[in-house]
Formats: structure tokens, C-alpha cells, sequence
């Protein structure tokens, strides 16, 4: 799949009658595409997903549009402590829900029992910036309060691809990671800082028409390695065959796109043991040959008839090996990430 020049911006995901754009089809370094999406009513799925990172300790805030449901979920992982918990909040038809088109633009779910706004603005030197207002009632028996922000700096690089299925199904995703974070999370009594340069933030931003089954493997992390500012973006499953791939390191804020597929190795019967994520880095091109310990599970499951979906995700560590696509060898130690199996009929 071919990078798209940046002199092409605005680019219409869809083409008439809520078809694929052939001309979206490809990878950028920037957001580049308009992700409206027209028709196909009850097959079209929008998502922003954010996950902040600091030492061994995940928070994540998601809202969801699915036609047929609004969806908004947070939790919050401290693997030190081995607490886990989770809030989700479901409407009917999208109720609460408002998702931009543009991966720029902001995102908001309101609701009784939960409360996020993200809003995006420029930042202080030229980037950008996204600020989090997160406010929850009744978060596993006490009120959750959270106040955070993600800087974009200048220059910074992001993974941005079109994955197409068919003209009728396709997918655009924006995995941004490696991105500054601060701020607090407070629950009850207790409060969870992001700050110092430990804590990022990583986004996962879906717009498409999707088939009704599918299924995915989803790794990722972001942290500093040997003096450099390293983040891993790792798919498996749901791009096969298309000719895209999400695969993509990003190594002080310049991206190194994996075209290849990646070979994932992980017991579905038991996804404590390790897993093990390796391709690519053939004939001077970016790969890894990596290692995932996990060491904390997270089970997400949803059972409603003909809408069902399973999810582990698994909070573990990243040891081995990367390449860069200019050649550059970078080992890995110890780099607090996640990896996930999921699968899904919706």
C-alpha cells in the first residue's frame, strides 16, 4: 500500500451512494482524510479511543457511535496494585454521542451516569492539543473526576491508513502514539497522576462500514528505550488480505510504516503465557521481533442476541528487538504496553 502525498489533503473517504473513495486508499504521516460518512445505516462505526500511560498504570476513555448504540466505557488499570475498574455506559440509536469527522475535531458523550468531553485546540508551539473532562457519578462505589491533556508536538508523526475490504466495507484508522500527556485522574479519595517524562497517551480512532463478524489483534505501547522516545503499533487478523496493514513504529516522533504482515503467536487458551509478534525487517525494512509478558487481564464481553463481542486485552511488558525503516536496530526492555484478541459480531 502506497503513502499518500501530503499535497492531497481533505480526502473524501467515500465516493457516491456511500461507497470507498478509491483515491482514499493508501497511508499518511497526517491526518489527511474527511470521514463523513453517508448511507449504510446500522453498518457504520466511529470510535475514539484514548489510552494515557504512566509507569504501569493504564486509564482509557472510549465514545463510540455504532448506529444502533451510543457507547462510552473508562477504566482504569493499576497493574502495581492489581486493581481494575470499569465504567460503561450504552444508549439507544447513538443517544449522547457526537464524533467530528475529522481526526482534529472533538468528541463528547453526555449521560447521567457519565460524563466525557474531548476537545481539540491549537497548542502552545504550534501543535495541538486535546483536553479531557471526565466526570462519573458511581466508578466501581465512588465518583471518578478526571482532568487531563495530550500534546501534539510540532512535526510529530502519526500512522493514518485506509484499510479496504471491499467497496462496500472499509475502514480509516488514526493510531497516534508517543504523545505527551499530563493531568490527573481522582476515584473517591485516591488520586492518579500523568506526569513527567514516563507519561503518554495513545489514540485509536475508527470511522468505517464494517462487515457484521470480525476479529483483531491490537498491540501497542509508548515509553522511552535506550534514550530514544519509542511507540509500537501492532494489528493482526482484521487487515488480512486487503493489501494494508496497521503496522507501524514510531521513534522520536518519525514514523516507520510495517507494510508486512505480522506473525502473532499467543495461546488463545491461556493468554497469561507470553506472546510473541515478529515480521517485517527484510532488505532494509522496518520489522520487529518482540516478545509480550503480560502480567494483568482485562475481559470485556457483551452478549445482546445478534450484537456479541469478546475482548482480552492484556496489560504486560514488550521485550526484543525493532527496526526502523532506515535500518537503524533499536532493542526494547521492559516497555509497558498492551496486547489484545477480540472479536466481534456487530
Amino acid at each position: 500500500m502506497s503513502e499518500l502525498s501530503p499535497e492531497h489533503t481533505q480526502i473524501p473517504l467515500q465516493s457516491g451512494r456511500g461507497r470507498l473513495n478509491p483515491a482514499a486508499v493508501g497511508w499518511s504521516r497526517h491526518p489527511q482524510h474527511d470521514c463523513r460518512l453517508k448511507g449504510n445505516w446500522l453498518r457504520r462505526k466511529r470510535w475514539n479511543y484514548w489510552a494515557f500511560t504512566c509507569d504501569d498504570l493504564l486509564f482509557s476513555v472510549t465514545v463510540a457511535d455504532l448506529d444502533y448504540a451510543g457507547l462510552a466505557f473508562v477504566y482504569l488499570a493499576d497493574t502495581g496494585s492489581g486493581r481494575l475498574v470499569e465504567k460503561t455506559v450504552t444508549t439507544a440509536l447513538g443517544r449522547g454521542c457526537s464524533l467530528s469527522s475529522a481526526v482534529s475535531g472533538n468528541a463528547a458523550f453526555h449521560h447521567r451516569a457519565l460524563n466525557i468531553l474531548m476537545t481539540s485546540e491549537p497548542g502552545e508551539k504550534g501543535g495541538k492539543q486535546v483536553q479531557f473532562a471526565i466526570d462519573i457519578p458511581d466508578f466501581g462505589g465512588q465518583p471518578l473526576t478526571g482532568r487531563l491533556s495530550v500534546d501534539y508536538p510540532p512535526g510529530h508523526e502519526t500512522l493514518n491508513v485506509v484499510v479496504p475490504w471491499s467497496e462496500r466495507h472499509y475502514q480509516f484508522t488514526a493510531k497516534h502514539n508517543t504523545l505527551p500527556a499530563e493531568g490527573n485522574i481522582r476515584v473517591g479519595q485516591t488520586e492518579y497522576r500523568f506526569e513527567g517524562p514516563e507519561s503518554f497517551a495513545c489514540l485509536d480512532l475508527g470511522r468505517g462500514v464494517w462487515p457484521y463478524r470480525s476479529c483483531w489483534n491490537w498491540g501497542a505501547a509508548s515509553g522511552r528505550q535506550a534514550g530514544h522516545i519509542v511507540g509500537l503499533n501492532l494489528g493482526g487478523q482484521w487487515t488480512d488480505g486487503t493489501g494494508a496493514t496497521e503496522n507501524a513504529l514510531c521513534i522520536d516522533g518519525r514514523l516507520s510504516k510495517i507494510d508486512d504482515t505480522l506473525c502473532w503467536h499467543y495461546s488463545p487458551s491461556d493468554y497469561h503465557k507470553p506472546w510473541r509478534i515478529t515480521g517485517g525487517g527484510e532488505q532494509g525494512t522496518a520489522g520487529v521481533d518482540l516478545v509480550f509478558t503480560p502480567c494483568m487481564e482485562r475481559v470485556a464481553s457483551s452478549n445482546l442476541l445478534i450484537v456479541r463481542s469478546e475482548v482480552h486485552q492484556m496489560l504486560g511488558h514488550y521485550s526484543g528487538e525493532i527496526r526502523d525503516d532506515k535500518g537503524n536496530y533499536h532493542p526494547i526492555d521492559g516497555l509497558f504496553g498492551w496486547a489484545e484478541d477480540h472479536s466481534a459480531a456487530w
